[in-house]
């Protein structure tokens, strides 16, 4: 049986034996629209995390019978198709629920302390150019005692709400579906939210109902000492909003992993008047090491699933 991993470089520099050890294995690092076809020839089992496998791909490939993504979002693969041709899709959840997480808190503390200015404070020189122990160029604020808001109460927003508890923080969460369940922290609407939280942070889904969820009007709701922090998907905050809030003081800060389009080649979010009120990553918040092997072995365990099923 032949494996194809189509876009390796994905997982970054990790093991892949638990995967390789399954079939007759072939890994590119990178595969380019032009080449998915090439790439996928003769394979029974086709490996992606971001690649996209298109209808007329899917229909284009008679040995393939199973996709194993190597992510949580399925939105790269045409599933109706699959499922017309009788191709088993599966994705892997939860995975990197803690690594998301911990780098959620990990933007609060950073905006909160002013991590990035002071550290260049003391790498450009400055710290050693003056007699004064302490500077006070910018505020450094405590997590305890601060309101913190939560969109999307799923894994990830849990184990947040649980670590901003942590930290002496009151929480309060919306949800994006309209579900309502019973939590052990108070439900608030999104407008409400907005005005009581002095961190927003967002974890729910990239659906036709949070697309933009969080623009001009919305980001005029928050206070001018809050931050928003997102860690879901790059869509649900409008970025041009998002840049000219942070240009005027609407609020005073952001922390973002991922943007509405992956990598971002041109944004206002470049030239904001005040750099230290941006904090972002390369859409980094799930790749801790041990999330990345966790998901090595998952995406191992469903090809098992599929081998087994035959």
């Amino acid at each position: 049986m032949k494996i194809a991993f189509l876009d390796e470089y994905s997982l970054g520099d990790m093991d892949l034996t638990p995967i390789k050890e399954l079939g007759e294995y072939v890994g590119y690092d990178r595969t380019s629209k032009e080449q998915v076809l090439e790439h996928c020839k003769g394979a029974e089992v086709v490996i992606c995390n971001k690649t996209v496998l298109r209808a007329e791909t899917l229909r284009a490939l008679p040995d393939l019978r199973f996709v194993a993504i190597a992510a949580t979002g399925m939105n790269n693969v045409d599933l109706d198709t699959a499922a017309e041709l009788g191709i088993g899709v599966k994705n892997v959840a939860g995975y990197s629920t803690y690594s998301v997480a911990e780098a959620t808190i990990n933007f609060a503390l950073s905006l909160f302390k002013n991590t990035k200015y002071f550290d260049d404070y003391f790498k450009n020189g400055a710290y050693a150019a003056t007699d004064d122990i302490f500077h006070f160029g910018r505020p450094v604020r405590q997590l305890r005692g601060s309101k913190w808001g939560v969109i999307g109460m799923g894994a990830i927003g849990r184990e947040v709400a649980r670590l901003a508890t942590a930290f002496g923080c009151e929480v309060a969460y919306t949800s994006t579906s309209g579900a309502v369940r019973k939590e052990e922290y108070p439900q608030m609407a999104l407008e409400e939210l907005l005005g009581w939280a002095d961190i927003i942070s967002i974890h729910c889904p990239l659906t036709p109902a949070t697309k933009g969820l969080i623009g001009e009007k919305e980001l005029a709701m928050m206070k001018p000492t809050s931050v928003i922090i997102n860690v879901a998907r790059g869509g649900i905050i409008d970025e041009s909003a998002l840049a000219k809030a942070l240009n005027d003081k609407v609020i005073a800060g952001a922390g973002l992993d991922v943007f509405s389009r992956e990598p971002l080649h041109s944004s206002p979010l470049y030239d904001l008047s005040d750099k230290y009120s941006l904090v972002a990553s390369p859409h980094t918040a799930w790749a801790a090491d041990v999330a990345r092997k966790v998901l090595i072995e998952r995406i191992a365990e469903n090809i098992k699933e599929y081998i087994n099923s035959k």
